[in-house]
């Protein structure tokens, strides 16, 4: 059983001041295995069919230790869900993803979807998409930020009813936000903490800077 599990995906780019908890784990999917080792991350568990990484990385982990989860390249998931999925099978209570805010659309809307998949509901999930931070909110969560910071509420998977904030400049008061709205797009920080409650569903909150 770990607190936290660190997944970095192919694309991740180098972070200021990335001060992880002491004792995290780290699973690099696939590619991610060359950007964890530009963070200066110590990889653990390295996973996917390792079609994007380096040679030369391969035979670091290798003769670190590093235990390879090899998996077919024809196969029903990307190699960021069944890294995920590593996670919780090593007992990640949270798990931050680190990956990129850029390349194929469909890349990152799978991620983001998928970030939000009832599955891992036991788990508090973060991301850092390239700036981007995101978080997954199921019942509730504080959130830490700048008086100013832009803060976009989205529902995935169906309807996000009994919505309640603090600390937003346009605050939802017991309020649904069904998929396809756009009327949790472009709130603010009003204070250097929000609070976001929920009675049912699950809602994305991003942070684009």
């Amino acid at each position: 059983m770990t607190d936290t599990v660190v997944v970095v995906t192919s694309g991740a780019a180098p972070v200021a001041e990335l001060a992880l908890p002491a004792g995290a784990l780290v699973v690099a999917a696939d590619g991610g295995a060359d950007a964890a080792l530009a963070l200066g991350l110590r990889v653990d568990v390295a996973i996917g069919d390792f079609d994007s990484i380096a040679p030369e990385t391969l035979v670091a982990f290798e003769a670190a230790g590093t235990r390879l989860e090899r998996h077919p390249a024809a196969k029903d998931a990307t190699d960021l869900e069944l890294a995920l999925d590593e996670a919780v099978r090593l007992g990640a209570r949270r798990i931050l993803t680190l990956g990129s805010d850029g390349g194929r659309l469909d890349h990152l809307l799978g991620t983001l979807v998928l970030l939000a998949a009832d599955r891992y509901a036991g788990v508090e999930l973060d991301a850092l998409l390239g700036e981007a931070h995101v978080h997954v909110i199921r019942s509730e969560r504080t959130l830490a930020g700048e008086p100013g910071e832009t803060i976009s509420l989205f529902a995935l998977g169906g309807p996000a009813a009994g919505i309640a904030t603090a600390g937003l400049r346009y605050p939802l008061d017991g309020e649904t936000l069904p998929p396809g709205t756009s009327r949790g797009v472009s709130n603010e920080f009003a204070a250097a903490e929000a609070r976001i409650a929920l009675e049912s569903g699950v809602l994305l909150a991003i942070r684009p800077a």
